[in-house]
């Protein structure tokens, strides 16, 4: 008989490791969900088969592992009624910024893996930074890592505080690149082009230039250089770029992303 798995949320990244745990063979009875809205308790049964409860309960005992999936700033109104049935289970966050010590205090358990996952989750192309407390085992770091397999990539940082610089680049990054692509479509209609070449044109392009790269073992600015001849087309658009200080102010928003995760933590968790 597999182990129940609790999900402390039912919302988009919990759909998305469900849904990823469910279609490698694991049976949606041996999962259960807290979810307070009812529309998102059915979807969650009608989608996944999973079991579901609107509030935290002693249910949650059984659990092996606890996975937390709520907004970092509901946190505390979850954790109320879930805290005195979890002490025994494995805990996983996937809640951005909330410390690993208050999931601790809150669970009455050490044992606590914090995840930082991005929405390609969603189609199994995502990238999870992974951080665990002391207390969680080899063991332990295995099953979170085959819990979260479905829906991509992870990877083990040492500090926690790298999470943070985790959230910055690759839990937001998401948005830059669909930021850049609106960019190329808007510019693709100013040059005439109609929209839905200009989309299948930036997709295309981001896709095989990130392709390209993650094959090659040349580093991004050789891959860069390679199709910018001085005075060409690409250049012209390189140097602008440049004068108006994108790289730099790329880097500032990413930065300023860090800080956030920084506060989000201070605040609430």
């Amino acid at each position: 008989m597999e182990p129940l798995l609790a999900f402390i949320g039912g919302g988009n990244m919990a759909s998305a490791i469900i849904g990823g745990l469910v279609a490698a063979g694991r049976s949606g009875g041996s999962i259960l969900v807290v979810e307070p809205f009812e529309a998102q308790r059915e979807r969650m049964r009608n989608e996944h088969g999973v079991a579901t409860i609107a509030t935290a309960d002693a249910s949650l005992a059984e659990a092996a592992l606890v996975v937390w999936a709520v907004k970092p700033q509901l946190f505390k109104e979850a954790a109320a009624p879930a805290g005195a049935h979890i002490g025994q289970a494995l805990q996983l966050s996937v809640m951005a910024g909330i410390r690993s010590r208050a999931i601790a205090a809150a669970a009455g358990t050490e044992r606590v893996v914090r995840a930082m996952p991005n929405t390609p989750a969603l189609i199994g192309r995502g990238i999870a930074g992974l951080f665990a407390r002391p207390a969680v085992t080899a063991q332990e770091r295995s099953l979170v890592e085959q819990v979260l397999a479905p829906t991509g990539q992870t990877l083990w940082v040492a500090r926690e505080s790298d999470l943070d610089a985790v959230t910055a680049l690759s839990g937001s990054g998401p948005a830059y690149v669909f930021y850049f692509v609106e960019a190329m479509m808007q510019a693709a209609a100013e040059l005439g082009l109609p929209a839905e070449q200009g989309r299948q044109l930036a997709l295309a392009t981001f896709a095989g230039a990130t392709e390209l790269a993650r094959r090659s073992s040349d580093p991004p600015e050789l891959l860069r250089e390679r199709v910018t001849s001085k005075g060409g087309t690409t250049y012209a658009a390189l140097t602008t770029l440049e004068a108006a200080g994108v790289k730099a102010a790329f880097i500032d928003a990413l930065k300023a992303a860090r800080r956030r995760a920084e506060e989000l933590g201070d605040e609430f968790g």
